[in-house]
């Protein structure tokens, strides 16, 4: 009995011994399962947040947060597009999670969520290092070492371009300081003639301020619908005076495009219209700016037309602003502006 119980004993121990040796002993699931909770970048606490703080339309993370009433979060850009597709399509703007209806008296800004997602990491798009988000555009563009510069001799003609710890090597051995003065004058010629075009516009401001009759009026464009099958969105001052006749100002979006609604890039348009009836020619000069309750990120444009009994408006004339800010401008009620006239006495 003694030797059978002996036996079985080192049977199960050789057994058990066996088990330890072997690899697939340990249900293999159940390794992958704790190998993947470390591996797994999503199980850290910057990741979790970001898919809870990200715009519910663009999916990225916002430097300026709206939320709809329901909570759901959405970046200035996407915002103020919801708004402007909808102000197109003559709808009511919606949440693109729980469809409740959004606008600017609806919705605010969640300054939390701001100030949450400018603490979150994000990788430097020059050096890959990982840094705060509000320290990130100064990290950019001051500190770091990767980040894309030019030669100080891109004036005369050098066009290197290169990492910023590669500048000082670059720059000693650069052969423009080298040239002829024939050749650094072309150079510079060439930079002139770019210039020269900002520079006539400042000169014609200058110029026209020297005009004996300057008038300027503060002016809101409201929407309005076309009569037409399918109606058209456009937009129209009131009457206002200048130069002792009345006028009006119309706008409209993407020089009428079939549907502005299928292209991201849009623009405005407008032209001046005389409501008087002249008996005389006036030659006027006239530009759009940003008023003072506009706030419209807008550049100077001179544009100049001369009004008769005939021709009592202007062709439809490009509002010098970008797409973003379109979107801006057609997601507001009303569009302010100033619009400065400048008559031509002869």
């Amino acid at each position: 009995m003694e030797e059978g119980s002996d036996s079985s004993i080192q049977v199960l121990r050789e057994s058990s011994a066996d088990k330890e040796n072997v690899s697939s002993y340990e249900p293999p699931n159940k390794k992958i399962k704790v190998s993947d909770v470390h591996a797994d970048g999503k199980h850290k606490l910057e990741d979790r947040l970001s898919d809870i703080l990200c715009c519910a339309v663009c999916l990225d993370l916002p430097k300026t947060c709206y939320q709809c009433s329901n909570g759901h979060l959405m970046c200035a850009g996407c915002f103020n597009h919801l708004l402007a597709d909808a102000r197109i399509k003559d709808e009511t703007a919606t949440c693109p999670n729980c469809r409740c209806e959004i606008n600017r008296n609806v919705c605010i800004r969640n300054l939390a969520v701001e100030k949450a997602v400018s603490e979150l990491p994000s990788d430097c798009a020059f050096c890959n290092q990982k840094l705060p988000r509000y320290q990130l555009d100064y990290h950019q563009r001051e500190l770091c070492q990767e980040r894309p510069c030019s030669c100080r001799y891109s004036r005369i003609g050098c066009h290197w371009e290169g990492p910023f710890h590669e500048i000082a090597d670059h720059e000693s051995n650069c052969a423009h300081p080298m040239k002829t003065g024939e050749e650094v004058m072309g150079a510079l010629e060439l930079i002139d003639t770019q210039q020269q075009e900002e520079q006539k516009l400042y000169n014609d401001i200058f110029s026209l301020l020297s005009f004996e009759k300057i008038t300027f009026n503060d002016l809101q464009l409201k929407p309005f619908r076309t009569d037409d099958f399918i109606t058209r969105l456009y937009y129209e001052t009131t009457r206002f005076t200048a130069f002792n006749q009345q006028w009006v100002i119309r706008a409209k979006i993407n020089s009428d495009h079939k549907n502005p609604t299928h292209t991201v890039n849009r623009s405005l348009s407008y032209q001046l219209v005389v409501k008087s009836k002249l008996t005389a020619p006036m030659m006027m000069h006239f530009l759009a700016l940003s008023g003072p309750f506009g706030g419209i990120k807008m550049k100077s444009k001179i544009y100049n037309f001369e009004f008769t009994g005939e021709l009592a408006e202007t062709e439809y004339l490009d509002l010098p602003i970008d797409s973003a800010e379109c979107n801006k401008l057609l997601a507001s009620k009303t569009i302010n502006f100033r619009l400065v006239m400048f008559l031509v006495t002869k």
